[in-house]
């Protein structure tokens, strides 16, 4: 077995995955920030690989708790969207520019979050089958690339104001689908090495307690603080990703 001795990289590490987890508990949309952060001590590569087999665990602590709460309607359109993306991220794995997809990334939420505040929406919208391919295939190829398939998600799930829990429950219950299916990418391309492997495997029951801590601050958050904390966390989340992609293309 082999860990980074550097106390650097497990501090990182730790608010990476405890971060992720209540996101992916209760908002769904900030867990984007943990390659970023792991970035800052190890190559955004390696830390997609590393947190994959964490998102997992906490995929299906998420499924137990969300089980009853998601939009069919919704899965239908987005799932079959997200898995394309993923394969498009496969296919292109070689070419594509991290720093560039960070750039479009951050670009997107931070621009849909300013429109939300500038030119608020009169009425929820409805699941639609183009607008939520879209969106939902370019979330499925920047999760492959860094898990931040959140933001490009967001732009399509949030204008329809669900209740919170099918919120959530939702966007859980299509990334844990997703992220069964990169496993099989990541596999192939020589992701998983034995630190990758047992870094994750140390950090995995952070992600647990992480959902769980999630989960209860969405059933105590009222709906309309859930929406403006969404939206905040996702203004953060592309200006993370925005600046760190300026900085190092």
């Amino acid at each position: 077995m082999e860990f980074s001795p550097d106390p650097l990289f497990w501090v990182l590490c730790t608010l990476a995955v405890l971060i992720t987890g209540v996101s992916k508990g209760g908002l769904g949309i900030a867990g984007g920030l943990s390659v970023p952060i792991l970035a800052l001590v190890i190559s955004p590569v390696q830390a997609a690989a590393i947190m994959l087999p964490i998102l997992i665990v906490m995929d299906w602590v998420g499924v137990w708790a969300y089980r009853r709460d998601w939009d069919r309607k919704n899965m239908a359109i987005m799932l079959p969207a997200g898995i394309l993306g993923v394969g498009i991220g496969w296919i292109t794995f070689k070419y594509l520019n991290e720093n560039a997809i960070r750039i479009i990334l951050g670009l997107i939420a931070v621009c849909f979050v300013l429109h939300a505040i500038f030119k608020p929406q009169a009425a929820p919208t409805k699941p639609a089958v183009i607008k939520g391919g879209f969106w939902s295939a370019l979330s499925g190829l920047t999760s492959f690339i860094a898990h931040s398939g959140g933001p490009p998600l967001s732009v399509y799930m949030l204008p329809q104001r669900l209740p919170k829990a099918v919120h959530v429950g939702t966007t859980v219950i299509y990334f844990t689908a997703i992220n069964l299916v990169k496993v099989i990418p990541y596999l192939a391309l020589g992701l998983f090495d034995a630190r990758n492997l047992t870094t994750a495997l140390v950090l995995a029951p952070l992600g647990a307690v992480g959902i769980l801590i999630g989960i209860q601050v969405q059933k105590k958050l009222p709906t309309l603080w859930f929406f403006r904390v969404s939206y905040a966390a996702l203004a953060l989340t592309g200006m993370k990703l925005l600046y760190d992609g300026v900085v190092r293309l």
